[in-house]
């Protein structure tokens, strides 16, 4: 059976079974293209299987006339400022996110430098599958050309959001684990040009993670503990692509991936106020910090490209997802990790708190996060199930069900990476959100059995 997810976001599959190169090339082909012939930006995160992937990428790029400009290992939020950077047609970022080490995959970007809309998704999807793709004559072939210093218009883009002199001055202390993911090319770098003393582990992209490459609490116990060793100002941890963080605070202290949007959001709102946006599955914090500054907040459907959709809809400052990814148009339609420390760092510089201090101030809550593995076609029977059963909730369905109340609520979706089933429960108290999430678990398992 082959294990290859492909939607609109882009392509994931395990290398040899479903993502073969045949296959690869011919993604690239349908992404050349709707590229006519123009430039596309091609970067991977750290993967050992990244050079196969690379090689058949370009393949199908050049053999539609496309101009190939090869970032090299660079983080996706990389990818997608050199898109706007060099006003490519578009870019292929090589990664499979946090999925484990035999997977790898393609996430496409428009020419504005973010994912792919529903529309450009829908369009991309109907070229390789009906395999519409432009090959060109060997006079008109495209061209391969190396990008030196990739990082560097992304890192002037977001050392414009804040004030860099005022947080060289605290001279903070940060443990940074890249987790030998494509963050460690760069963002050593970007934290030292910020005037931080940084100790890095994992600092080789070369893909052979640590740990469990998804940045939960129960995969960082090693960040946790070099922060308190180094008696550190705060733990960054970035995914393999670097396009999330979860954070640790200075006390050794799992704040977690959903603060990351929470504390952008309170510094960047406190300045300038404005629409926020996040997905279904966020946490309430941010929506509270937004009424805190009396800013317009809304709720897009799930995925990265669903968040930018309604973030150019409603002309928002600010965006993201509770898995650590935050989105600021100023940097990138994209999520992005140094974005998040950015803001982070600058926060802590203009109020003199320390981390802990200011994630306590924040509205608190407790949530909790679990996944079945399961055929996406059992989702309806898991909502139908859960809805029945909480019938006194307030329903909203359309990315699978999400259920309110008045202090709480849960939901149940699909992955949009993965064969599975997520099932998120969220509450004041760590109790009363488990015991939400465990009812639901318990829901979702005998519907979909």
């Amino acid at each position: 059976m082959s294990e290859r997810i492909l939607s609109i976001s882009g392509l994931r599959g395990v290398v040899g079974n479903g993502l073969t190169p045949d296959y690869l090339t011919r993604f690239a082909a349908a992404v050349g293209t709707l590229a006519d012939r123009g430039t596309v930006v091609l970067s991977r995160d750290g993967r050992a299987s990244g050079e196969m992937v690379r090689h058949a990428v370009i393949a199908g790029l050049v053999a539609t006339g496309c101009r190939v400009v090869d970032a090299g290992i660079a983080t996706t939020p990389t990818c997608g400022v050199l898109v706007t950077h060099l006003k490519a047609a578009g870019g292929i970022q090589i990664t499979a996110s946090h999925n484990p080490i035999p997977w790898n995959g393609l996430k496409p970007f428009s020419a504005e430098g973010s994912v792919y809309n529903q529309a450009q998704g829908e369009l991309l999807l109907d070229v390789l599958n009906n395999e519409k793709f432009h090959y060109v004559p060997a006079d008109q072939l495209g061209t391969l050309e190396l990008y030196a210093d990739a990082a560097g218009p992304h890192i002037a883009r977001v050392l414009k959001l804040i004030d860099a002199n005022k947080i060289r001055q605290r001279k903070f202390k940060v443990v940074l684990d890249c987790n030998h993911g494509s963050g460690a090319v760069a963002t050593p770098q970007f934290l030292e040009a910020l005037g931080c003393e940084v100790i890095v582990l994992g600092g080789t992209a070369d893909g052979q993670f640590a740990h469990t490459p998804e940045p939960l609490k129960e995969n960082l116990t090693s960040l946790c503990d070099a922060v308190l060793k180094h008696k550190a100002d705060a733990g960054f941890a970035q995914d393999p692509d670097a396009d999330r963080l979860a954070i640790v605070d200075n006390t050794g202290r799992y704040i977690g991936e959903e603060l990351t949007l929470a504390l952008a959001a309170d510094y960047v709102l406190a300045r300038t106020p404005g629409p926020v946006v996040v997905n279904g599955s966020t946490s309430r914090v941010t929506a509270d910090i937004a009424a805190k500054y009396d800013c317009p907040f809304f709720r897009s459907y799930v995925g990265e490209a669903h968040v930018c959709a309604k973030m150019k809809q409603e002309s928002a400052i600010l965006g993201g997802e509770g898995n650590g990814g935050v989105i600021d148009p100023k940097v990138g339609y994209v999520r992005d990790s140094y974005v998040s420390m950015a803001y982070v760092l600058a926060g802590l510089s203009d109020s003199g708190q320390t981390l802990s201090a200011w994630a306590d101030a924040l509205p608190q809550y407790s949530i909790v996060k679990n996944k079945i593995t399961c055929p996406r076609e059992q989702v309806d029977n898991a909502c139908k199930a859960l809805a029945a059963h909480f019938d006194s909730a307030t329903a909203s369905t359309g990315d699978g069900l999400r259920l309110d109340w008045e202090d709480r609520w849960v939901q149940v979706r699909a992955s949009n990476t993965e064969p599975i089933i997520r099932v998120i429960a969220e509450a004041p108290h760590k109790e009363e959100a488990e015991k939400l999430c465990a009812s639901a678990m318990e829901i979702v398992a005998e519907a979909v059995s």
